[in-house]
């Protein structure tokens, strides 16, 4: 398993959530309407995502937050969230496809496991580095961000 070790810094980022059977869609779809209408795409900005709630056991339904990096003059409405997040250390690996996000978390907690490494508090986060309506999920890219210490 490829990882690499990093700070991520402070960010402000704008907070979309979806909740439901396939919360990642809804969550997606609003964020994408959302952020054009702030002409946010006209810049680069880092895309996040992480499970809010998580999957419990017997219920279909969870939640999925999106996070995108926003300034100063981006402020919160009715349909997004200003949050600042605070950062952190993180062990960061790369998975190409939807399918394969569950079996390389699965495979990065043995690897924290094995590492020395001990699980940190601050959040566990997805960084969606090729995403949107015109990339198939096959070829989706994602860099997975385990909180360490």
């Amino acid at each position: 398993m490829d990882v690499r070790i990093v700070e991520l810094q402070p960010l402000r980022v704008a907070s979309v959530l979806g909740y439901g059977t396939e919360p990642e869609m809804l969550a997606w779809n609003q964020m994408f309407a959302w952020a054009g209408e702030h002409h946010l795409f006209e810049q680069p900005h880092r895309l996040f995502g992480f499970n809010n709630p998580s999957p419990s056991v017997g219920s279909p339904q969870y939640g999925y937050e999106v996070w995108i990096t926003v300034g100063a003059d981006v402020q919160a409405d009715n349909v997004a969230q200003i949050k600042q997040f605070s950062g952190g250390k993180y062990a960061v690996t790369r998975v190409t496809g939807v399918d394969n996000i569950a079996p390389t978390w699965q495979e990065f907690v043995k690897w924290r496991e094995a590492s020395g490494f001990q699980n940190a508090a601050h959040q566990w986060l997805e960084e969606h580095i090729r995403v949107g309506a015109e990339v198939a999920p096959a070829e989706m890219v994602l860099d997975l961000y385990m909180p360490i210490r």
